[in-house]
């Protein structure tokens, strides 16, 4: 008889039974999971809940979970990075769809809706800072994709190999890949937000085409961004998460979904300074389209 038991080595529990890096066990999460980068986000949100049930914190990754308006919803945050994204859905997925007592997936696998509320930098002159951003695409520049057996679908091939003829990309990186978003949940935010192809970086800076102290060895990618369009598809923005949500939310069933809110233009040089009323205005948005 075959043993399907995932080894202790491989889906490392906490000695209370709750996932490794989140803490988290399955009853702590609710179907509607909002995350954010920064930990400040998650109070910023559950402040709006009428009840708060839990909240656990370990390392970056703050939970709450409680009710607004009668809809039970989970505020988490992340930390930066496809990484830390890598850890979070695969961590989130294994809390509702393992047993944590014999280590065996359960037959039956629940679904998460996972929409992910941040901040970006627009690559179109005409995206001016305070706009929100929802992405019917992720543009992974990233690599972890490729670290899974993710098939793409025709679309999602097609805008992969558009975007790597337009970009002229270099070979000693990963090859960029496309991930799509969930359509339902993209529909339910869309209204007064652009859509978009969102770029995602694997660093702030060089990978981002910034340049400090150190020079970046494509100073030429926003340039080349901003210029590709395909039919009704053009990349809107920057950021370092979506991609990576995307593609692992794709693998496992799971609903994902990105609304950035834009607090720079990059094509502009512009940066709007202070941007926690944006923010606010965006969380408030996400929380009541959600139904």
């Amino acid at each position: 008889m075959q043993d399907n038991r995932l080894p202790e080595s491989e889906f490392i529990l906490n000695a209370d039974g709750s996932v490794y890096h989140l803490h988290l066990k399955e009853e702590h999460l609710a179907d509607t999971v909002l995350i954010v980068g920064d930990q400040g986000r998650v109070q910023q949100i559950s402040r709006h809940f009428e009840k708060i049930e839990c909240r656990i914190q370990n390392r970056e990754f703050v939970t709450h979970t409680g009710t607004y308006k009668g809809k039970r919803i989970t505020a988490l945050s992340t930390g930066i990075g496809a990484d830390n994204i890598d850890i979070v859905v695969n961590e989130l997925d294994a809390a509702i769809n393992i047993d944590a007592k014999t280590r065996i997936p359960k037959p039956v696998r629940k679904k998460l809706r996972i929409v992910r509320i941040g901040t970006s930098g627009a690559l179109q002159a005409d995206i001016p800072v305070g706009t929100p951003v929802v992405s019917e695409f992720g543009l992974g520049f990233d690599g972890l994709i490729y670290y899974y057996h993710y098939k793409m679908d025709s679309v999602e091939e097609l805008l992969t190999n558009k975007i790597n003829d337009h970009l002229n990309w270099n070979p000693n990186l990963s090859r960029p890949y496309i991930a799509k978003g969930s359509a339902s949940l993209i529909n339910l935010m869309a209204h007064s937000m652009v859509k978009g192809i969102t770029a995602t970086a694997t660093g702030f800076y060089g990978p981002q085409g910034r340049r400090l102290s150190l020079t970046p060895s494509d100073p030429g990618i926003n340039d080349r961004l901003q210029s590709f369009v395909f039919e009704r598809y053009r990349v809107t923005n920057f950021e370092m998460e979506t991609s990576a949500l995307y593609g692992l939310g794709n693998l496992l069933g799971h609903e994902c979904c990105t609304c950035c809110m834009i607090i720079a233009n990059r094509i502009r040089k512009e940066f709007g300074g202070d941007h926690s009323k944006h923010i606010e205005g965006l969380i408030e948005t996400v929380l009541d389209r959600l139904d």
